[in-house]
């Protein structure tokens, strides 16, 4: 409640703020604000004075009494050099600072990311957010402007584009691993946070809180990335049977359209490698157990790459790479028995392993 004395205001504050109003203008009315009058701003408030359109002096919570003193900017538009003995007319706006909780964002459209290793890529996100004003001239100046009441309804419509455009830009620029979007949300959240409160510092509004709450891509794209994710916390071994065992299901199916020498081929290269995993495994365990492990049998492989030599390598080590395409089909290989040197395709054993990558895109 405002009081007024001979028509004067002596005093001004905003006893009644509610949750949903961000900005609430005095109403001053045809009256004029008195000498020495009192202004309480309370916790959670701002307030700003304005004179014929232009932000004089803001104001943090607590209690004054209005001179010359404290109102260096109006006491300066206004031509007080000395103080002044007159009442005097400004536009007075309570500025909420409150958080704003539970607001919700989302993106109309697929954004379009490109990822080095999984190319371009269409995902959607949502999630949740929160807000706060911390600078009440910024705020009046860039969003709420000059109306005598502004609510977190008016101003949801702007952030949910501001934020959606600017998720879209971090996502879009190929700053975020494509990882991140699919298994470490969190992680996602916080570096879209970041990027939104050096863009919102201008608004003289702060983002409180940030959540990534899902992001949908295609469902392929997303298991290959959780099997990345998975590759250092898993037994190598085991994958590599896996794998395996994996080939020489596709490998049987090809009998009938690649042609039974192909698929048995395949079958034949795959299973060697297999069964060598099997021997290494199998040696792990007997140590294990407390005997001594069997002799070596594996084949070992030696590559030849711009001129030096590298390895010896095992069968498991040869196909992972060949999936990471640090081996290809023209490397030169060698392994005890051949009489030189031979491109990695022309060994029999390791050309079924090239048949099941995917050809070079032209």
């Amino acid at each position: 409640m405002s009081l007024f004395r001979n028509e004067f205001i002596d005093i001004i504050e905003w006893p009644n703020q509610d949750a949903n109003t961000l900005v609430w203008k005095f109403p001053r009315f045809q009256d004029e604000i008195k000498n020495n009058a009192k202004l309480t701003v309370r916790e959670s408030q701002q307030v700003v004075f304005i004179n014929e359109g232009t932000i004089a002096d803001v104001f943090q919570p607590g209690m004054y009494t209005l001179q010359t003193q404290n109102l260096p900017i109006l006491s300066t538009l206004r031509g007080w050099k000395y103080g002044f003995d007159s009442p005097f007319r400004a536009d007075v706006f309570f500025v909420s600072t409150k958080q704003a909780i539970d607001q919700k964002w989302g993106t109309k459209n697929a954004i379009t990311i490109s990822d080095d290793r999984f190319g371009m890529i269409e995902l959607r996100a949502f999630g949740t957010y929160a807000y706060k004003v911390t600078d009440a001239g910024k705020f009046i100046k860039e969003i709420a402007g000059i109306e005598h009441e502004y609510t977190t309804d008016e101003i949801a419509g702007q952030l949910k584009s501001i934020i959606a455009t600017r998720f879209t830009n971090a996502a879009a620029s190929g700053n975020i691993p494509v990882d991140k979007f699919a298994s470490n949300l969190d992680s996602l959240s916080s570096i879209i946070m970041e990027k939104l409160n050096a863009d919102f510092t201008a608004y003289g509004i702060q983002i409180t809180n940030f959540l990534v709450e899902n992001v949908s891509m295609p469902d392929e794209v997303k298991k290959e990335i959780f099997e990345y994710s998975r590759l250092n916390k898993i037994d190598m071994q085991k994958l590599t049977q896996f794998k395996a065992a994996q080939s020489i299901e596709i490998a049987a199916g090809n009998e009938g359209t690649g042609g039974i020498g192909a698929g048995l081929g395949a079958g034949i290269g795959v299973g060697n490698m297999m069964a060598n995993a099997f021997a290494q495994s199998a040696a792990q365990q007997t140590t294990a157990n407390g005997a001594p492990p069997p002799l070596a049998t594996s084949v070992q492989y030696f590559t030849g790459i711009d001129g030096k030599q590298a390895g010896p390598f095992d069968a498991a080590q040869v196909q992972q790479m060949i999936q990471s395409g640090t081996l290809k089909r023209d490397t030169l290989m060698w392994k005890a028995g051949m009489a030189g040197w031979a491109a990695a395709d022309t060994i029999s054993e390791l050309a079924a392993l090239f048949s099941n990558m995917p050809p070079p895109i032209v």
